[in-house]
């Protein structure tokens, strides 16, 4: 493995894992904004719930590393990298996904907060348990969501690129997300959220577009897609656009990453001309 293609997929690690860190902060900022006086307890609950997803996350990982390394034993290693790719591009169009992300913040940002109210109601009315239990279920579901779906994304690159590079990613993603978090939670900045939002989708976007190059070109060694040769292009793309943006002169790989542009930019300009649009 080239230290080009490892640097390159420890950038993309640390752009997926601070994009998700940052959608978990803003659940939490909608969660704990209106907590005042006596309701500021609530906190401990929600940070305990927090560190459980924590905890969840770490669990999933380890159990979604022995089952692919259980099915590494019957699959070839092409075939298996091919696959989690796959699951890979589809979390990914998931979280690139604007028409999702609408629902995202009516449904799931909201539910929390009526969750929230009502627990709060609860408190007032005697009831000491059920909140301080649902409190720190709303601060576990708000981390472990996102969690998960980096535990998924994150196997194909641990297939291709090792475990030190998936974990130099990741800290570096969580650096990125800790300093936002300090910002949000303890010194009480108003960040530009939705431009940061955008600002990382966009990246993110890239990094699909050289994820679904990646897939293409192992599913054709893997014998899963055919290979249709672009001679003329081969002279004019430069072999650093294959190492770094996954960019080879085939019908297949050029025409995977056309119409996964075309879903993710479409779907955002689409959804921006919708009403209540949250972006």
């Amino acid at each position: 493995m080239s230290d080009s293609l490892s640097a390159s997929g420890v950038v993309n690690i640390a752009v997926l894992v601070f994009r998700e860190g940052l959608e978990c902060i803003l659940v939490l900022a909608a969660l704990t904004a209106s907590f005042r006086g006596k309701e500021s307890r609530y906190h401990r609950q929600i940070i305990g719930g927090v560190l459980l997803g924590v905890l969840a996350t770490a669990i999933t990982w380890i159990i979604a590393v022995r089952i692919l390394n259980d099915i590494s034993e019957n699959v070839s290693a092409l075939a298996l990298q091919a696959g989690t790719g796959l699951l890979a591009i589809v979390v990914l169009l998931v979280v690139m996904n604007w028409f999702f992300h609408k629902m995202y913040w009516t449904g799931w940002i909201s539910m929390h907060n009526r969750k929230k109210q009502e627990l709060v109601t609860s408190s007032k009315a005697g009831n000491f348990w059920r909140p301080t239990l649902g409190m720190g279920f709303l601060g576990f579901t708000s981390f472990y969501r996102e969690g998960f779906e980096v535990v998924l994304f994150l196997q194909s690159f641990r297939l291709r690129l090792g475990g030190k590079a998936v974990l130099g990613g990741v800290i570096l993603g969580s650096v990125a997300t800790a300093a936002v978090a300090i910002l949000t939670f303890v010194i009480h900045h108003h960040l530009p959220y939705r431009r940061m939002l955008v600002v990382t989708g966009v990246m993110l976007a890239m990094v699909l577009l050289v994820m679904v190059g990646e897939e293409a070109q192992e599913m054709q060694l893997a014998g899963w897609l055919s290979t249709t040769h672009l001679p003329r292009l081969s002279e004019i793309i430069p072999g650093w656009a294959g190492l770094w943006f996954s960019v080879f002169p085939t019908v297949e790989t050029l025409a995977s990453q056309l119409v996964a542009g075309v879903l993710v930019f479409g779907s955002y300009f689409t959804a921006r001309q919708l009403p209540g649009t949250a972006r």
